[in-house]
């Protein structure tokens, strides 16, 4: 028996009605249905002193506290392993509660179960959100009060850059390339790494049409930069400029295609940008950083109002898909 229109019609109004209270919880948006990312407070980032960490035992070296499936996160974790920092930090991987709304740490650490739990402990003002990537000092003794050293991806991807490791360790932030890298820094923050939110966080056609339009404006212009001066966002040298750009693109076809709409032109039709997402999950240790199957639960766990079904779909084996040779346009 197939349903009467006129139910069709106010079920579709009444869904949309909540669906927009929903949307309102998810993540705000001007009048023009644009979403605009909330400004978050934080703890400005700081670099410990040498000499005050050279002689701690390893349980009581700083902690950096991730999730797997946050890009914003993942930045740090690329930059701890890049820099070989395994002897030099410590690293805690949260999980995800998405019923409590929530990063659970399991086992705890410092007696907290939850980073909540962890942000109040250190003192941190109940108006910073507790969230990961954050890095917390333990202190040099387990009497210690502990405290946060930092809590915003950007800033914390510059600090581990310049955490007392071997000197021979990369240097991903060179002064020769200051200037270029906040460039980059710039155009995919606004425009990639927020802009795939814009899409999928879009209130309207109109906005998700200028999110998308930016977006692939702004992978051509990346294109067209790896056509020019590759292999890398800068040349010759791996910068803090590419590691702002992996998370997003290495989660391309599992989340933000599908979940997102950025499906306006498929990856494989930016060849050099292929490559170059290639080349750096080549890296040593980058591999292990990435994990699709983590990814798609928690974003479609999470992220209600996108996915009301709860279904998680499969996707593509990450290694299989990145590493394929991608067609050439004319056989597309």
């Amino acid at each position: 028996m197939s349903i009467p229109p006129v139910v069709v019609n106010a079920a579709r109004s009444s869904w949309h009605w909540q669906w927009r209270q929903l949307m309102n919880g998810l993540g705000p948006s001007d009048k023009g249905g644009n979403y605009i990312r909330p400004k978050s407070q934080h703890e400005k980032a700081s670099l410990p002193n040498a000499e005050s960490i050279q002689n701690r035992s390893s349980k009581q070296l700083p902690s950096l506290i991730i999730g797997r499936s946050c890009p914003w996160a993942h930045r740090t974790w690329l930059v701890y392993k890049l820099k070989n920092l395994e002897n030099k930090l410590n690293l805690i991987i949260a999980t995800a509660d998405h019923k409590a709304g929530r990063w659970g740490i399991d086992p705890p650490w410092l007696g907290c179960d939850s980073l909540l739990e962890l942000y109040k402990k250190c003192g941190t003002p109940p108006s910073h959100r507790a969230t990961v990537p954050t890095l917390v000092d333990p202190g040099a003794t387990p009497q210690d009060k502990p405290t946060l050293m930092g809590n915003e991806s950007a800033q914390l991807i510059e600090v581990l850059n310049q955490w007392p490791s071997n000197k021979s360790s990369i240097n991903l932030a060179p002064n020769e390339l200051q200037k270029e890298i906040q460039t980059w820094h710039k155009l995919l923050q606004s425009k990639v790494n927020d802009g795939v939110y814009r899409c999928g966080f879009a209130r309207t056609q109109d906005a998700y049409d200028h999110a998308s339009k930016e977006l692939f404006n702004a992978l051509e212009q990346v294109e067209n930069n790896l056509l020019n001066r590759g292999p890398w966002l800068c040349g010759e040298s791996l910068t803090i400029a590419d590691i702002r750009l992996f998370p997003t693109l290495i989660r391309w076809e599992n989340v933000y295609m599908p979940l997102f709409g950025c499906s306006n032109k498929p990856l494989w039709l930016f060849p050099n940008l292929w490559e170059w997402r290639q080349r750096f999950l080549s890296l040593p240790n980058v591999a292990d950083t990435c994990d699709a199957n983590a990814w798609r639960n928690d974003y479609f766990g999470a992220l209600f109002p996108l996915r009301p079904s709860n279904i998680v779909p499969q996707g593509p084996n990450l290694k299989t898909m990145v590493n394929a040779k991608a067609p050439k346009p004319n056989d597309k």
